[in-house]
């Protein structure tokens, strides 16, 4: 598994591509994986756990995580504009 100074905001092989991945904080603490095109992704207790999870998901291509260390939170809802409770 890449490490997590590797996936931080890894460089891609396009600069006009997007990582497929993003991985930041809640509003609730938590971790939050969000694809780019909104089909997987998750809250994970812990950091490690939301990055082993983007990477099982891009066949651990370092290219296609960014991790979000800034004090911005991603949400975290559902596809139809619903809020989960976390």
């Amino acid at each position: 598994m890449p490490s997590s100074t590797a996936c931080a905001l890894a460089a891609t092989s396009q600069p006009n591509s997007l990582p497929r991945f993003t991985i930041g904080r809640s509003k609730g603490g938590g971790w939050v994986v969000q694809d780019r095109d909104g089909r997987v992704g998750g809250l994970f207790i812990s950091e490690h756990a939301a990055l082993h999870f983007a990477s099982d998901e891009c066949d651990h291509d370092a290219a296609q995580i960014a991790i979000i260390r800034s004090l911005t939170l991603l949400p975290f809802g559902r596809p139809d504009g619903g809020e989960h409770v976390h």
